[in-house]
């Protein structure tokens, strides 16, 4: 039984991973939501611990809602398009609200691979597995048991893109200068914790942003900062950005365009789930 990350099972069992000086209590529930805005297919973590169960939990719990909701999507599209009505903004407001079907053609199915050696004796890696276990999680995870320098062989075949990377190692410049070319070029995120407030860290994001100058519109930055605390105290967010896909459905004013292709990729889908 998988249990969801609201409940109180999830959030007991998950206490167990949380060691005071990792600080991570707050990252946790904010990579999940960040999982649940962007949707990610490929997802790795570097370093595991409290922050796993919720990267685990949030993938599964976006794979049960992109299901319902692609159904959705086709039962009122199917409705309009067999009744001779139009997509118009009645079909767009109406569940799942505002809703491209060209998203849904394929169904989502993301992949979650979690590095770590199990070195850090102040670490709760070791006690991941038991927790992922108890929460039903334990088939979302792939586990590559590696320090991060050894571990680009090692990864699932299909791991050659990341969608979503989440480094809490000392390795973050080796992941950067190494893993770099594999993140997704159209809006990969890479996070990386606690760079800033401690001199190691500040130099990297000075070489961070010295790269961003050197490669200009591959990258964007932001460092969020948890000031209240005195260490592991910040979360760095890369989105790689070198080739977009422009996903221009709205003309000025926001107004969506109801164009041939959109209709195109309506059509698409329900014939593929109602064939």
């Amino acid at each position: 039984m998988s249990y969801g990350m609201y409940s109180v099972e999830f959030r007991s069992a998950v206490e167990e991973l949380r060691v005071p000086g990792m600080g991570t209590e707050n990252v946790g529930p904010f990579l999940a939501n960040l999982i649940q805005l962007v949707r990610p297919e490929r997802v790795l973590e570097v370093g595991m611990g409290y922050t796993t169960p919720f990267l685990a939990g949030a993938l599964a719990q976006a794979e049960r809602l992109a299901d319902e909701e692609r159904l959705a999507l086709v039962a009122k599209t199917e409705q309009r398009l067999s009744s001779g009505g139009a997509l118009d903004e009645n079909w767009l407001l109406e569940h799942p609200a505002l809703a491209a079907p060209g998203a849904y053609l394929e169904p989502y199915r993301p992949r979650f691979a979690a590095i770590d050696d199990l070195s850090i004796e102040e670490s709760s890696a070791d006690r991941v597995q038991d927790v992922l276990r108890r929460v039903g999680l334990d088939d979302r995870v792939t586990i590559v048991n590696s320090d991060v320098r050894n571990a680009a062989e090692k990864l699932p075949a299909d791991f050659d893109t990341l969608d979503f990377a989440w480094v809490d190692a000392w390795e973050c410049l080796f992941f950067f200068d190494h893993f770099w070319e594999r993140v997704n070029p159209d809006g990969g995120i890479v996070a990386m914790h606690y760079l800033m407030t401690y001199p190691e860290g500040e130099a990297l994001l000075e070489y961070l942003h010295a790269f961003q100058q050197a490669h200009p519109g591959e990258m964007e930055i932001i460092n969020l900062l948890e000031s209240r605390k005195l260490m592991q105290n910040s979360v760095t967010v890369l989105r790689k950005t070198s080739k977009p896909e422009h996903r221009h459905y709205a003309d000025s004013g926001s107004e969506v365009r109801y164009t041939p292709e959109l209709l195109a990729d309506a059509e698409a889908l329900v014939r593929r789930v109602r064939p």
